[in-house]
């Protein structure tokens, strides 16, 4: 089985394409990524065949689950089709999970345009367990500490946290209460969010199914949003992660472009060895 690793902003994944729907392991995933046992890697991105004219793409979270959406995934999805001679210069679609997606990879391949698609609020779409209503700036107790988050999905959920300053720690500490609150029966990434200026902000992540990490593209997206839908930010926002910057674009209708970093690591074979008894 035949693998490529790229990575965006410092968030790693391999791209494996298949002839068939394929259906993985939830231990082969686990195995794969592992970074002492596996390749290592923050996912895997399992190409599919073409069907009706259109490219298609599964995204796995290195505990096993399936996302429905991945911003930095998308792009280097895309950045892997064109390095492949699969696409070229001109936007083309990507079907996902979470829904349709536009990428285009601009010349030198090192970076990738992606519309993420619309932002929503909207409890059901989320989904968060309240009565149905736009999820914008709600108190919430967790952990001991009171935060005010807005829910937004952009094809996958996400916990979106304003403070007044952000760290490591901080994502950290309330990141997994967050993830796996009562709240959000799918489980949800978060976001804790300090906003510098109308914009930029600045973001540390913790990842549904992945924990801690340097960088996410469909995070920045919900950021993003979340920031101009409180009248913190306006429309063309920086958002600056420990690995690095993405350019996000929100309209008024809020629907997100992204532009972003991709670079290629590696290509190989996964060992016979590493397969066995991975189911």
């Amino acid at each position: 089985m035949h693998f490529h690793k790229y990575q965006g902003l410092g968030n790693d994944y391999l791209v494996i394409e298949v002839e068939a729907d394929s259906e993985p392991s939830t231990s082969l995933v686990r195995r794969v990524c592992d970074r002492h046992y596996g390749v290592g890697s923050d996912g895997v991105l399992l190409g599919g065949p073409r069907q009706a004219g259109e490219l298609s793409v599964r995204i796995f979270n290195p505990d096993g689950s399936e996302a429905e959406k991945s911003g930095n995934g998308l792009r280097i999805f895309a950045r892997y089709l064109w390095d492949v001679g699969r696409v070229q210069d001109a936007p083309f679609s990507v079907r996902t999970k979470g829904g349709l997606v536009t990428c285009q990879v601009q010349p030198g391949g090192t970076l990738v345009a992606v519309d993420m698609g619309k932002a929503t609020f909207d409890s059901a779409a989320i989904p968060v367990r309240v009565p149905r209503r736009e999820v914008v700036d709600e108190a919430l107790v967790v952990g001991g500490e009171r935060i005010h988050f807005t829910a937004v999905s952009i094809g996958n959920p996400h916990c979106v946290v304003h403070v007044d300053h952000v760290d490591a720690d901080l994502a950290r500490r309330l990141g997994p209460l967050l993830e796996s609150h009562e709240l959000f029966p799918n489980r949800t990434n978060v976001q804790f969010v300090q906003v510098v200026d109308r914009s930029r902000i600045t973001i540390e992540i913790w990842e549904r199914g992945a924990g801690y990490t340097l960088a996410s593209g469909s995070s920045s997206c919900a950021a993003a949003a979340a920031s101009v839908r409180l009248g913190r930010c306006d429309g063309s926002i920086t958002v600056t992660m420990p690995g690095g910057d993405l350019a996000i674009v929100v309209d008024e209708d809020f629907s997100v472009h992204m532009t972003g970093p991709v670079a290629k690591i590696a290509e190989g074979a996964l060992a016979a060895e590493l397969l066995q008894g991975a189911g």
